[in-house]
């Protein structure tokens, strides 16, 4: 970073000059951190659409270009060549692994994907047909307890064991969710197995038949959660930096995350995108009222829009080249939703009204194909995300606990109510 380029504001007769950051990509930005104190003004960014929180080293998304770095890396070619553990140890750690350091690493997961017996208690406390993001979140947050000198991470060592208790154990509680709602018993992991295999497996597995996924099934799972390393300061993700910053420990901070994701308008639109391809199969729409309805504003085109690209999201493509694969290599079942998603395409792409507001179909538009063909329920859909995102939470959480400009984060506002009033007493109201 350098800071030798100021900007002049200009405000009531008065000049005062600001600092700009310069990223180490294209990104410029004004250091507005005196602002206040030297005017007595504050900015107004709802959203915070054009509002830089922190600097980090962990992922770049160019917007513009089509471009999504970790640490450096360009996720279409990881997608290619890496696992989903290897650019996981990426993206948390800083540096691809060596070979002994990925083995090394592989072995903590393994050692660390059992839970509690005490904790299955706590599973056992929700009602079946609970959404399995709130036991996710839930079970997250209480399995910190069992860790209590993890609360206060003071060195490396520290942080990776950590990494790795939350990165296997997800899965794990993930597994046993599914299981739950299903009225299925539980199926421990096989420390046989690597990590997305043995997923499958606790998933779908039943007793006396073990699910063997075949290696295209498996690849899928990997490339869909590297896909989801990383996004950089979504919702998720300045979440669960927001609670870290008031050095909150990583348990409750990456639980405050998986809440975040839930949301409709965030990870949940993976399910929304399916409910959609339902109502179009069921006759209750159809492709060119959902477009019309997109265009005038009285409904929603689910999987389309994406706040930072206005190009194609490389992350969409790659899944959308997944399933494409599967389907091709009979993985997948070409059905009704697949031709339906393909109209969708085709006619948004061709009318003037996406082109010219850059609407692409996202990541939730080809993950919901995509996780409907590895055979998961949609409200297990947003569960797999927060698998994936877990990398990415675990590093911005870290990264905001060793920043030098940590401070707990307080954002302002802008009061529009009512000035003072007197108090009115209860008979003249």
């Amino acid at each position: 970073m350098n800071e030798l380029d100021s900007a002049t504001l200009t405000f009531e007769g008065k000049s005062i000059d600001l600092s700009v950051i310069h990223g180490d990509h294209v990104e410029k930005g004004l250091d507005i951190r005196k602002l206040r104190a030297q005017t007595g003004w504050i900015t107004l960014d709802p959203g915070y659409a054009n509002t830089a929180v922190c600097k980090s080293a962990i992922t770049h998304i160019d917007g513009e270009a089509g471009v999504v770095l970790f640490r450096g890396y360009d996720l279409e070619e990881l997608a290619q060549k890496a696992t989903f553990v290897e650019t996981a140890m990426l993206v948390m750690f800083g540096e691809l692994p060596t070979r002994p350091e990925r083995e090394q690493f592989r072995v903590m997961l393994r050692d660390q994907e059992l839970l509690h017996e005490d904790l299955l208690s706590h599973l056992d406390g929700f009602p079946p047909n609970g959404h399995p993001m709130a036991i996710l979140s839930a079970m997250i947050n209480a399995m910190g307890s069992y860790y209590p000198e993890l609360y206060d991470i003071t060195s490396p060592a520290d942080f990776r064991l950590a990494a790795a208790k939350i990165m296997s154990k997800v899965r794990t509680i993930a597994a046993f969710c599914f299981r739950k709602s299903q009225g299925m018993p539980l199926n421990y992991p096989n420390p046989n197995l690597d990590y997305c295999r043995n997923f499958l497996h606790m998933m779908f597995s039943v007793p006396f038949w073990t699910y063997e996924a075949p290696d295209p099934v498996v690849r899928a799972l990997s490339i869909f959660m590297m896909c989801h390393a990383d996004q950089a300061l979504d919702t998720s993700c300045a979440t669960v930096r927001m609670v870290g910053s008031s050095q909150a420990n990583l348990f409750a901070s990456v639980s405050s995350g998986i809440c975040a994701l839930w949301g409709r308008h965030h990870g949940g639109a993976s399910s929304a995108a399916i409910r959609m391809f339902e109502d179009v199969e069921a006759g209750r729409t159809t492709v060119p009222r959902i477009i019309e309805a997109a265009k005038s504003h009285t409904g929603r085109l689910m999987g389309f829009g994406q706040r930072v690209f206005h190009v194609e999201d490389p992350r969409a493509r790659i899944i959308k080249t997944t399933y494409q694969n599967l389907v091709a290599t009979g993985y997948a079942k070409r059905d009704t939703f697949h031709d339906i998603a393909q109209e969708i395409e085709e006619r948004a792409s061709a009318d003037e009204y996406f082109a010219t507001r850059q609407l692409f179909p996202n990541t939730n538009f080809y993950s919901s194909l995509l996780l409907r063909a590895l055979n998961f329920p949609p409200n297990m859909f947003p569960v797999i995300t927060a698998m994936g995102n877990m990398p990415g939470w675990i590093a911005h959480w870290n990264e905001e606990a060793n920043s030098p400009d940590q401070r707990i984060q307080r954002p302002r506002q802008i009061y529009t109510g009512r000035k003072r009033h007197a108090y009115t007493p209860m008979e003249k109201r």
